[in-house]
């Protein structure tokens, strides 16, 4: 049996490596994890190609980004799910201060929310409904290093791969348009970024700065979170002035199975609901255009069913999850009664936030929340 033997300090560093490597990973100890790879270095090539790129700052950057398994542990799902609870979702969303920061954020911006609601239709409690799920309002936008996160994800997380490393070449991109350097973003294990929680890819695509100061500020203005959720959402298809969602009800013998797996995407007439077995919790159910029925389910108590109309799934484009959507339209909608019913929190000083934390690869969140990660196709139920 062969044993080490040190006969240098130089020797007993390399073994410091090797254990550091060994026991805490990659993050820790090795220098160029990404570079040194064929496959990262082909997608180095292919993206200054495509996008008139210099390389080595590319090499350079992803040649400092560290590998974070903890993003991987975040974003893979659990071997076995648990049974959905839509009341145990809704509670992370609903209690009182997300609606009292709901009221407080209203109050400080109420100028520009009406602002964006002239401009773009989205009205001023559906845009916080959006804040206060993602962020509460700015108060938890995540502490991973952006480039690093994305990173990880494209390269090593395979069942997800050719959408991170499509959003990693849009960071490239993005930190291109800002003059900033790709490692100085921040933001959640799955590369969402600032108030908002937009991927760089629809930062390119969606953000507005409308605050008019020339650049566009996520980390630290709240202006420019408001006017870009609010063209996001025109951009999916807002309807000005439509509904969202209604409460419904089920006759006795109705099978809501084929209703359900029709898909979150409205495709259900208002006939075909009614013939169904549908019906309105109160006054007759709205002929506003198609539906998808929404099912609310939390074990030991009856199923919630809802009807979604096309805002509602403007609302699951931002994350694909009818849960999403629901806790995002009932926490606007609690926070606009409140509001209209007299319901006041004063608002804080109109002052910027604290500069965005400083990046620290591989740290990690505080307390993270497990949201879903964006993907592609149609959402699930």
């Amino acid at each position: 049996m062969k044993c080490w033997t040190l006969k240098t300090p130089a020797s007993l560093l390399r073994l410091s490596a090797v254990f550091l490597v060994f026991v805490l990973g990659p993050t820790y100890a090795q220098a160029d994890y990404f570079t040194k790879r064929e496959d990262v270095t082909a997608f180095i090539e292919e993206i200054a190609a495509r996008n008139q790129l210099d390389t080595a700052p590319i090499y350079a950057a992803l040649s400092s980004a560290n590998y974070l398994p903890r993003v991987i542990d975040l974003i893979t799902p659990p071997p076995k799910r648990g049974a959905r609870s839509w009341h145990r979702y809704r509670s992370r969303f609903l209690g009182q201060g997300h609606i009292e920061g709901g009221l407080r954020t209203w109050a400080q911006y109420e100028s520009e929310l009406r602002r964006a609601e002239k401009q773009y239709g989205v009205p001023p409690e559906i845009i916080l409904g959006i804040l206060g799920v993602e962020t509460i309002y700015g108060r938890n936008m995540g502490n991973f290093e952006t480039l690093s996160t994305l990173a990880t994800l494209a390269f090593d997380y395979p069942p997800r791969a050719e959408l991170f490393r499509g959003e990693l070449e849009s960071l490239f991109l993005l930190a291109r348009d800002q003059n900033r350097h790709p490692a100085s973003y921040v933001g959640s294990f799955a590369g969402a970024i600032g108030w908002p929680q937009f991927l760089p890819s629809s930062i390119r695509r969606y953000a507005v700065d409308f605050n008019g100061d020339g650049k566009i500020d996520f980390d630290n203005d709240a202006v420019d979170a408001i006017g870009s959720i609010a063209n996001y959402l025109r951009e999916h298809g807002w309807i000005a002035g439509a509904p969202v969602a209604v409460r419904v009800r089920l006759l006795p013998g109705t099978n809501p199975a084929p209703l359900i797996e029709a898909g979150i995407e409205p495709s259900l007439s208002r006939t075909q609901l009614l013939e169904a077995g549908i019906r309105p919790i109160t006054h007759s159910l709205p002929d506003v255009g198609e539906a998808t029925l929404v099912d609310l389910e939390t074990t030991g108590v009856d199923i919630e069913y809802w009807l979604g109309y096309r805002n509602f799934y403007v609302i699951t484009r931002y994350n694909r999850s009818s849960f999403y959507a629901m806790a995002v339209f009932q926490l606007a909608d609690t926070i606009r009664v409140a509001r209209d019913g007299g319901r006041t929190v004063a608002a804080p000083p109109k002052t910027k936030p604290a500069a965005a934390r400083k990046a620290s690869s591989g740290a990690k969140a505080s307390k993270p929340t497990r949201k879903a990660a964006p993907r592609k196709g149609k959402g699930k139920k």
